[in-house]
């Protein structure tokens, strides 16, 4: 299967966002499903996640944020804490080492990342939590990763075409080891899974993604 995609800007095919009733009563049921017998399987891990988490540094495990979801809604969103409590207030002091370009901060080496943190971002074990969003319905296990409403802010009416669908917890972006990309980039590779969305295609991206959790490829940190 090809994944290579053009430099030159694509669009959203409207087509691939209204209607199709079959394939999104199908891929909802999945999500469903698949996030609910996850959350009970991993249940384990989950515990010895936040044993670890909790243990290095006394904060709280879970870590919550307002993301921008399916036509420009916000929502909650859950990760394990991989940073120290205070990355937030931190992060204006590194703005300027953001490495690459567009709507979003990402760096190699972030001071901010714990021991515990670093193990847990270079397995995608951080998004693990987000699997309850999945369950509630305001993510999918695949689809364009949800910025943060400061990012949604610089978005150019075309980076928005990204928010025409409900976000995931992996999509193309991650599944084909383009993390380093820039911004430009993960918008066209979004783009280009909505227009070929379909569940074949979904399955295809959640072998991916699942390949990339055990072989890390140098992600960047967020």
């Amino acid at each position: 299967m090809d994944m290579g995609y053009s430099s030159s800007p694509a669009y959203v095919k409207q087509s691939k966002v209204k209607g199709r009733p079959l394939y999104h009563g199908i891929k909802r049921l999945f999500d469903f499903l698949a996030s609910l017998v996850a959350l009970i399987l991993l249940s384990p891990l989950f515990l010895w996640l936040a044993i670890k988490i909790h243990g290095e540094d006394d904060g709280p495990v879970f870590y919550s944020q307002i993301r921008i979801g399916k036509d420009e809604k916000p929502f909650r969103i859950y990760k394990f804490r991989s940073m120290v409590v205070n990355a937030e207030m931190l992060k204006k002091d590194l703005l300027e080492q953001n490495e690459v370009e567009g709507a979003m901060f990402k760096m190699h080496d972030d001071p901010r990342i714990t021991k515990i943190g670093k193990f847990i971002r270079a397995h995608s074990l951080d998004e693990l939590p987000q699997l309850w969003n999945v369950l509630i319905g305001n993510m999918s296990l695949v689809g364009p990763r949800p910025p943060l409403p400061t990012e949604v802010e610089q978005y150019t009416d075309y980076d928005k075409q990204r928010l025409l669908v409900k976000p995931g917890c992996s999509g193309l972006w991650q599944a084909t080891s383009r993390n380093a990309a820039d911004f430009a980039d993960m918008v066209q590779l979004d783009i280009e899974y909505i227009n070929r969305s379909g569940v074949f295609f979904d399955l295809w991206i959640i072998i991916k993604t699942i390949g990339v959790i055990f072989h890390p490829n140098g992600m960047y940190e967020e």
